[in-house]
């Protein structure tokens, strides 16, 4: 009999997952080119020349017992030092190796963040629409995740809201920027604000309340906007990084934590950091992938794919009566459903083969979000599939 925590998280499996599996199923119906599967943020960008060469010659020169054996807890001590420098020339920083454990992507790296702070009941502070598995990485450690509700006009963190949820027991407020599922990056304005709030509320309180930037989209950004970094803004802050989307590398489950030195209680944190790397099974990052990651830190996949894919949806979807701010990072469209129930709404564009995911799922009702990380030429076949789907709800 598995436990009753499980119970219910297999009950509330993941929508986007589910979807993902739906697309599979019409596609043996109807053929793959004849469904337009919108539902999972898989990066369709090949990854760099480099990352191939790479494992080729890592491979091919590394001491196989070094290459595949055990490391320090939070990752080889050369490739932190990599990663490290990068981060310093980038963003003008003053990291050492001591600041960075490399991690089993952002997710594995929020988890240990999270198992480093959270006491039981203790509150994490997320803005909708939010990734919807922070819900499920918070109940892990038996946190209890408190959501803001969304500024529509922007979706830029709501300010006000943000002040009225804040208590004694905030343990951490998580940002997600370029942001999954609307595509915003949060702005220069809008994280001094909430820095601002953040450290009067510790004053408040008088109690630490942390950061945590949760960037696996940092690097897809378009029309030379700027990702603002938000260490720069709030000293108690944590970076989660993944290389899933920067370099396509999703199923290789590689990024990193940075901590800088300045945070609160910095070596009770880091230890904690590493023992519950090794206590939740992780142990360590991989191997072979930290020393990719090691040799390809300046590489960067096409975003301009990307983008091209963003205009060509968009432009169709707001030409045809649907309401969205256009996305300026990450690879998602949020529109406004044309309907109210955005699940049902959601089930009706099956019937036009058109796989959608509901924005209930990220706490934000009465939207959708569209992944466009598939190729433009499957964007474009799809854009009659939207027309019908538009005409649907207009003709009622």
């Amino acid at each position: 009999m598995i436990s009753n925590k499980m119970k219910v998280l297999v009950a509330n499996s993941s929508t986007i997952r589910a979807m993902f599996e739906e697309g599979k199923r019409l596609a043996n119906l109807y053929g793959a080119e004849n469904v337009y599967d919108f539902s999972l943020g898989n990066p369709n960008v090949v990854p760099p020349d480099a990352v191939k060469e790479a494992i080729v010659d890592i491979v091919n020169e590394e001491n196989p017992n070094v290459l595949h054996g055990y490391m320090n807890n939070s990752g080889y001590e050369d490739v932190r030092d990599t990663v490290a420098t990068y981060l310093n020339n980038k963003y003008a920083l003053n990291l050492g190796t001591a600041n960075i454990v490399m991690t089993c992507g952002a997710a594995g790296g929020l988890n240990i963040i999270l198992k480093t702070l959270l006491n039981p009941d203790d509150e994490i502070i997320v803005f909708a629409p939010f990734f919807g598995e922070y819900s499920n990485y918070v109940n892990n450690f038996d946190g209890k995740l408190v959501i803001v509700p969304p500024d529509t006009t922007t979706f830029e963190p709501n300010m006000e809201a943000l002040k009225a949820a804040l208590t004694s027991r905030t343990k951490a407020v998580i940002i997600n920027s370029p942001n999954n599922p609307t595509g915003v990056i949060y702005s220069d304005s809008a994280l001094k604000q909430l820095a601002a709030i953040l450290e009067e509320a510790q004053k408040t309180f008088n109690t630490s309340i942390y950061l945590i930037s949760d960037e696996p989209y940092r690097e897809i950004a378009y029309d030379h906007a700027t990702v603002p970094y938000p260490v720069h803004y709030y000293k108690n802050t944590f970076i989660g990084y993944s290389y899933s989307k920067s370099l396509s590398l999703p199923g290789e489950r590689i990024g990193y934590i940075v901590v800088p030195s300045e945070v609160d209680d910095f070596n009770d944190i880091m230890g904690a950091l590493n023992v519950a790397n090794r206590i939740l099974g992780f142990v360590n990052a991989p191997s072979l992938f930290q020393k990719v990651i090691g040799k390809c830190i300046e590489s960067e996949v096409d975003v301009s794919i990307y983008a091209r894919n963003r205009d060509l949806l968009y432009n169709h979807l707001t030409s045809i009566g649907f309401d969205c701010i256009k996305p300026k990072g990450a690879f998602y469209l949020f529109p406004k459903a044309l309907t109210a129930d955005d699940r049902a709404f959601c089930e009706v564009a099956k019937q036009f083969n058109l796989l959608l995911v509901p924005g209930s799922s990220f706490g934000c009702p009465g939207y959708v979000r569209l992944a466009y990380c598939i190729s433009y030429e499957q964007i474009e076949r799809s854009l009659p599939a939207f027309s019908k789907l538009a005409t649907h709800y207009n003709s009622n």
